[in-house]
């Protein structure tokens, strides 16, 4: 039932508590568009994109505006273009991301994901040459976005990929050096990456969904901080667990009403709502902030790894009974530079590289939106992958990494992309080589869990 009392308080949360509805994404199946000809498959491409989404963004800044509801982004997800490239083997992959750039400027949304390639157990026709192309690709574009998925529970970590990945994300940034390195900002290296997600940059529409979809990705940990802060401070934790419940199952419930109304405007059918909670450089909506009202002096102290687990814990729990159907990543997210929290953390020294990692085993997605120093290596940025991956393989969970690495810059420094994307301190990382094991190449065998037909 929904009372009155629930009525107001989401209103607060709406007008007072920063709480939005971070992005309404479609996601746009692009296999009948493969053609050997690679200007008959983009143009395929472009025409198929500016007819499903043409009515997109319009009909999503109708909803928020008649609902009041504050939508964010809208954007486009796309089956991820390594496959198409597999039947075009002259092809340029760096016509295929300027194509999806010209349709999404077209249809006005503010990103497209999907120049992708799914590779955690090995190289196909068309994978190798996306990967190699990443960094022009996002340097050539404005709003276009990469992801590579490197391993999964199933399959273990294909360190080959992991090692080119350490090259790709270097060369991205330095290709992009006289733009804050904006490039590896869009640039996320994924282990069991879920093929549903509408959050950027990560997102692509998997083989396994339908032609056309409308997914939608919440937001409001203002809200959740607000919420905790009206407890006593003696409060015991099942009882700021139930708190956090309660006031994720209001948030989701609003972007479930977003997703029918989106579904039923577009004529598209209506699939996943992403219950994470997604901060930005906003004063208050920050994820680290709720940690803090927790009851951590800051985030990153001793007790940052457990009152994460039971925040991602409870907004499953809340979220999961306000919506139809959740998917994409779904819990708490921890990107340094777009949580004011966060960045505050990292600038006092509380929050370490080392302490990120460890909290990637218990929250929603890894090490995200880190800024490291620009003569970082290759290898060492395989390294963090391996590292983040094994973590991800081993908990049948999905983790990444998206680390800009600060090209001409030094630990201290400060790295502002402004708009959501935020600012962050360069956060120093071991410079002790693990190349000999990088270079060693090979697959990590998957794990006992792997094993459970």
């Amino acid at each position: 039932m929904i009372n009155t009392k629930d009525i107001l308080e989401t209103i607060d949360m709406l007008t007072s508590e920063n709480l939005d509805v971070r992005t309404v994404t479609m996601g746009i199946n692009l296999l009948d568009c493969i053609d050997p000809d690679p200007d008959k498959a983009c143009q395929k491409i472009y025409d198929k994109i500016t007819t499903k989404a043409a009515h997109l963004v319009e009909e999503v800044d109708r909803i928020a505006t008649e609902y009041g509801i504050p939508i964010i982004n809208k954007r486009i997800s796309v089956t991820p273009i390594a496959m198409l490239l597999g039947a075009a083997p002259d092809a340029d992959p760096v016509q295929y991301a300027k194509t999806l750039d010209a349709a999404a400027k077209k249809v006005g949304v503010n990103f497209i994901g999907g120049f992708s390639a799914l590779v955690h157990k090995g190289f196909s026709a068309g994978d190798e040459r996306l990967i190699r192309s990443i960094p022009q690709a996002l340097a050539e574009t404005d709003i276009v976005c990469s992801s590579v998925n490197i391993g999964s529970t199933k399959s273990g970590l294909n360190m080959d990929a992991v090692r080119l990945m350490g090259q790709v994300v270097r060369d991205t940034a330095e290709a992009t050096k006289d733009n804050m390195c904006m490039g590896a900002a869009k640039l996320v290296v994924f282990c069991n990456a879920p093929e549903d997600n509408p959050f950027m940059a990560g997102a692509f529409h998997g083989v396994g969904e339908p032609d056309c979809v409308i997914h939608v990705g919440v937001s409001g940990p203002g809200a959740v901080r607000a919420a905790l802060a009206k407890l006593p401070k003696d409060a015991p934790l099942d009882q700021v667990a139930e708190l956090i419940k309660r006031t994720a199952f209001k948030i989701t419930r609003l972007g479930q009403l977003v997703a029918n109304l989106a579904s039923e405007a577009l004529g598209v059918p209506a699939s996943i709502i992403d219950l994470s909670l997604a901060p930005t450089p906003a004063v208050g909506d920050s994820v680290a902030n709720i940690l803090e009202e927790i009851g951590l002096e800051s985030c990153g102290c001793c007790g940052t790894t457990a009152c994460l687990a039971m925040l991602n814990d409870a907004v499953k729990k809340g979220g999961v009974m306000a919506s139809n159907h959740v998917g994409g990543l779904s819990g708490a997210f921890i990107p340094v530079s777009e949580d004011d929290g966060m960045i505050k953390a990292a600038t006092c020294g509380s929050l370490t590289l080392e302490k990120l990692e460890a909290m990637t085993a218990v929250c929603s997605v890894g090490i995200d939106m880190v800024v490291i120093p620009g003569d970082t290596t290759a290898e060492v940025i395989s390294a963090l992958i391996a590292d983040e991956a094994a973590i991800g393989m081993v908990n049948s969970k999905t983790t990444a990494v998206r680390v800009i690495p600060a090209i001409g810059h030094q630990a201290g420094d400060v790295l502002d992309f402004g708009g959501l994307l935020g600012y962050a301190p360069i956060m120093p990382i071991s410079k002790y080589a693990p190349d000999v094991f990088i270079h060693r190449g090979g697959r990590v065998p998957a794990p006992m869990q792997a094993l459970k037909n």
